[in-house]
């Protein structure tokens, strides 16, 4: 049991074992599922569609709800093998609040709810194609990037919440008067600000007073900053990330100085 369950694992993990034939060809089978989910989602918003092909796209519902229950069960019953949730009970827990198994679970949510005609969960299949993160290096990569940098991402989103704040604030009093039906709350005036700090710029709602005008010039000018800082931040953390892997896929320390290879703990030391 323990050796089938050991395989179980082997299999379905991610990246797959060097020349594991199994392991790639389900991984082939999983993204290409999702795919094909994900295309069948597009095409029953589509009414001529959906009446003419229904039989045959809600048997494939059905055959992909199976597929993906089955993988759950599978990694559910298989996940004990691992360390860190060896633990029948508390492991299995702590494994099904992990972000994938999450994604997992959404993936067949909506067709188990069905029964109580909960009709508008049916837009949660779309986030099957989330199922393909597991299989994709480049979104590993963002997600050791977001965990990298997300102090230095949440202090930045501070400062330009605080900016934007102020920034409504001062044309709330700037154009309460002029323009009452726009401009009559500061949470009217955020509106505003979010359209204006991002660069969008509708053109909906337009300051007309002097005072008005500077500051949206002002907001401009900081949206321009707004948006820079966290693409700088990403970018250093992106460089960060993909030398780490170099250096790995090198059998390179990560603390080894990437001009002489010598270690910088031993040479300090």
């Amino acid at each position: 049991m323990e050796r089938a369950k050991t395989r179980v694992r082997e299999i379905m993990a991610i990246p797959s074992a060097p020349g594991d034939i199994a392991g790639r060809a389900f991984d082939v089978f999983i993204m290409s599922l999702i795919v094909l989910n994900t295309i069948a989602v597009v095409l029953e918003s589509m009414p001529g569609v959906m009446s003419a092909y229904r039989p045959w796209l809600v048997a494939f519902e059905w055959f992909s709800v199976g597929i993906f229950a089955l993988e759950y069960l599978l990694r559910l019953w298989s996940v004990t093998t691992e360390a860190a949730y060896a633990h029948p009970v508390r492991g299995r827990l702590r494994w099904m609040a992990t972000p994938f198994a999450v994604i997992d679970l959404l993936a067949i949510l909506p067709a188990l709810l069905f029964a109580v005609d909960l009709r508008f969960l049916r837009v949660l299949r779309v986030l099957r194609i989330l199922k393909l993160g597991r299989y994709s290096d480049s979104v590993i990569i963002l997600g050791n990037v977001l965990r990298r940098s997300r102090r230095e991402l949440l202090t930045s989103l501070f400062v330009v919440l605080l900016a934007l704040l102020l920034l409504a604030s001062f044309m709330y009093y700037a154009e309460r008067e002029a323009q009452p039906d726009k401009f009559g709350s500061i949470p009217h005036s955020l509106y505003w600000g979010i359209v204006a700090i991002s660069t969008t710029g509708y053109g909906d709602i337009v300051p007309v007073t002097t005072a008005g005008r500077v500051l949206a010039g002002v907001t401009a000018i900081v949206g321009v900053a707004a948006i820079a800082l966290p693409v700088g931040i990403l970018s250093s953390s992106f460089v960060q990330e993909i030398e780490a892997r170099r250096r790995l896929r090198a059998g390179v320390s990560e603390s080894a100085c990437p001009h002489c290879g010598r270690d910088i703990k031993e040479m300090r030391d």
